[in-house]
């Protein structure tokens, strides 16, 4: 089950990506928006946590503002294995990867912790 919410919470940050950042736009059905969905969670689950632990010294020296150069190029890779699978997204560029990245981060971010009922802070049980 948490598995479908993953997707479905990776397909809405990729939805609104695609409406509010130029560069990155989608031309298809649900279905194929899906797999494109699923592609890109499991690109973040595999290889992410790798980029991130090899570009560890670059997300230090600069206070973590290299992780989100790295969710850009995240995206970039979803874009680029969906057009070459037929799926419909295309990412048009860099830039358009970067903030489409960050927008994704952002709206699965807020959607994750309205859909799990956490809100990561530590409670008192006193």
């Amino acid at each position: 089950m948490q598995f479908f919410v993953r997707v479905l919470v990776n397909a809405a940050g990729l939805w609104v990506a695609t409406r509010v950042v130029p560069g990155v736009d989608y031309t298809g059905g649900w279905v194929p928006f899906v797999a494109v969905a699923i592609i890109f969670g499991v690109i973040n689950a595999t290889l992410r946590p790798l980029i991130k632990l090899l570009t560890c010294p670059l997300i230090l020296l600069t206070l973590g503002l290299f992780a989100l150069i790295v969710n850009g190029l995240m995206l970039w890779l979803t874009g680029s294995l969906s057009a070459a699978m037929g799926l419909g997204l295309h990412v048009a560029g860099f830039w358009a990867a970067f903030w489409g990245g960050l927008v994704v981060s952002i709206v699965s971010t807020m959607l994750s912790m309205l859909v799990t009922g956490r809100d990561r802070r530590p409670t008192d049980h006193g």
